[in-house]
């Protein structure tokens, strides 16, 4: 099968993160706006040419001051880098329906190649008649590779924000004319 377009369904995908907060829990957020262009074959990703771009300014973490603080200089400047990216550049089959996706993901101009495991999660209908497919994807990064670098040293050991950035994606897209 040839590799068809498909639109993300922002109302039925996500895009979060978690990171380790203050050594013992974990903080997490989502980022609400993205588009990507997709085109694949659902029975066999390894042909797909996929790209996501997400908006920084749309992070959410359910602290308004942390959110705030993210988008400053501190930590993303989305006045400067107002979008992450990630294009694919290599697609390995691991096991029926699961993938290691590697591409170029840049983050405060930073581009890195990062590969992040993803499933197919089926194809079907929906109730109006449009081709839908799902996806999920897993993965981590360290954000000091990306110059995400701000800490504070804690009274106990320590540091306040972990190092590792643990991504989770879950994305609906219907079939394009």
């Amino acid at each position: 099968m040839a590799n068809i377009k498909w639109a993300v369904d922002p109302a039925h995908s996500s895009i979060d993160f978690s990171v380790k907060h203050m050594m013992v829990a974990k903080t997490k957020g989502t980022f609400h706006k993205f588009d990507a262009s997709i085109e694949a074959d659902p029975t066999d990703l390894t042909t797909a040419d996929i790209e996501f771009t997400i908006d920084v300014n749309s992070i959410d973490t359910r602290n308004t001051d942390r959110d705030n603080h993210l988008r400053s200089a501190d930590f993303f400047d989305v006045e400067k880098n107002p979008a992450i990216t990630f294009k694919t550049t290599k697609i390995e089959k691991t096991d029926d329906d699961e993938y290691n996706v590697t591409g170029e993901l840049t983050i405060n101009n930073v581009t890195r190649s990062e590969t992040f495991a993803v499933v197919f999660e089926g194809q079907g209908k929906n109730p109006w008649g449009q081709e839908v497919v799902g996806f999920s994807g897993t993965g981590a990064i360290n954000r000091k590779d990306y110059g995400l670098t701000y800490n504070a040293a804690l009274e106990t050991g320590g540091v306040l924000i972990g190092d590792k950035i643990s991504i989770t994606l879950e994305i609906e897209a219907s079939k394009q004319a």
